[in-house]
């Protein structure tokens, strides 16, 4: 069960237009995504299996994890994971799931340039 909650107002709109391109994959394969609508969340958190949790203001990506100096918290088998958990759970009740339909009806120049901001990606 993989659930990914990303902002619905963005901070960069090219940056949230390339977040945007990968939903219909993701959500093809299973994966649930929802969209904080009541405004931008910006939080890093991770739980896994009620088990591990990573909380802190890094990103998956190179820059974070090699360039910056961004940090994080590993919780590992404390009780504050089920917290961070049931934080999860209850801000998706303020959010808004994307469905294959959502991703579907994109229109193609909507399409074609989250595409093209695609190949930047390594870059953002």
């Amino acid at each position: 069960d993989v659930r990914i909650c990303t902002p619905h107002i963005p901070d960069k709109w090219y940056v949230h237009s390339v977040t945007r391109a990968y939903y219909e994959t993701l959500v093809r394969h299973g994966v649930k995504i929802y969209e904080y609508t009541p405004g931008f969340d910006h939080a890093k958190t991770f739980v896994s299996d009620d088990i591990i949790s990573v909380i802190g203001t890094i990103n998956l990506d190179y820059r974070s994890l090699y360039l910056h100096f961004e940090c994080g918290v590993l919780l590992y088998n404390a009780p504050s994971v089920l917290e961070v958990r049931d934080d999860f759970l209850t801000t998706l009740h303020q959010c808004t799931q994307i469905t294959l339909t959502d991703c579907r009806s994109v229109r193609l120049p909507r399409r074609l340039g989250r595409a093209v901001l695609r190949t930047l990606a390594p870059l953002m």
